[in-house]
């Protein structure tokens, strides 16, 4: 297996060596310093800037750089043009633990919850509890989810305060520390899962429906098994692998966190973090917060096929 990893990683190498270039040569097709200094800026302004910035170097030697840069884990040379003084390295740090916060736990109950449903409805499919369950699902998919964050934000918070004095979720920020949240980051990942659930409970009840006519479960029901022993012991245990998939596509947002989540609620995340640094123009937060999410998606997906072998002794990493 670890050969077989190595091999995977050597293979990924200029794949993302390929992303990288393509990200730091779409990121100078407009100059950035004239983006960043403006319209009004003068040349010697403009050329004293590049100079700081580091980008009056040939193309190859900024590249070599910065992949030099991502191999030793090394992201406090480079500085925010935004918050001058400030390492890249300085502000990742800080943004990844709210990401976490937020986005993990919303993963996790929403893949625990649309599984136990996804089961429930193709154990039950064409009965009222199916339709049921199936025309909540889908009128959950298509309310927007901007709707549901105001909706949260008002009902969820302010409404619980100004009419009952129930401070309990806040309408946006964040601090370290269990109570702390609590009270900043559980409405957030409520509305993260109820958005989120829709679309992985379709994926799942499809999944667990076309385990439902395989001989296995036919075998399972005429020995007797109870239903709860073949919805949660023969079929999901089946079914792994499209789980498994479904699951590692969603990883690399953990780390990414969702942006519109984040920038609602006013969370210092990667995904907010980014977004500020895409309208401000901050050239080497972009470059940076770019090459992690693109590593974090080449790693889960070299994890994903290890991850198929462990659980389904059919799958061989060769």
């Amino acid at each position: 297996m670890w050969a077989y990893v190595i091999r995977r990683l050597l293979y990924s190498i200029p794949v993302y060596l390929g992303i990288i270039l393509i990200v730091m040569v779409a990121l100078r097709v407009n100059d950035p310093v004239n983006a960043y200094l403006g319209k009004n800026a003068t040349a010697e302004q403009i050329e004293l800037k590049r100079k700081a910035m580091k980008l009056d170097r040939p193309f190859l030697l900024q590249y070599a750089t910065f992949v030099g840069q991502l191999a030793t884990l090394d992201f406090a040379s480079d500085t925010s043009w935004r918050y001058e003084g400030r390492s890249v390295g300085e502000i990742l740090g800080e943004a990844v633990g709210p990401s976490v916060s937020v986005a993990l736990p919303a993963v996790i109950a929403t893949t625990l919850i649309s599984l136990c449903v996804g089961l429930v409805s193709a154990y039950f499919r064409g009965t009222w509890l199916d339709r049921t369950l199936m025309f909540v699902i889908v009128l959950g998919m298509s309310v927007s989810v901007l709707v549901f964050i105001i909706l949260g934000q008002y009902f969820g918070a302010y409404y619980l305060k100004e009419a009952h004095g129930l401070d309990w979720f806040a309408t946006g920020g964040y601090e370290p520390g269990i109570a702390s949240w609590i009270h900043y980051c559980m409405l957030p990942v409520l509305i993260s899962v109820v958005v989120a659930m829709g679309y992985d409970t379709r994926f799942y009840r499809a999944v667990m429906v076309e385990e439902t006519s395989r001989d296995y479960i036919t075998t399972a029901v005429a020995k007797g098994a109870s239903k709860p022993k073949i919805m949660f012991v023969h079929m999901l245990k089946n079914a792994l692998i499209p789980i498994i998939t479904r699951v590692m596509i969603t990883l690399p947002f953990v780390v990414g966190g969702s942006i519109l989540i984040e920038t609602q609620f006013r969370i210092p995340g990667m995904g907010r973090v980014l977004i500020e640094a895409i309208t401000n123009k901050d050239f080497p937060i972009i470059q940076a917060f770019t090459a992690i999410f693109a590593a974090i998606f080449v790693l889960s997906s070299v994890l994903t096929d290890v991850l198929y072998a462990l659980v389904d002794p059919r799958v061989r990493l060769s």
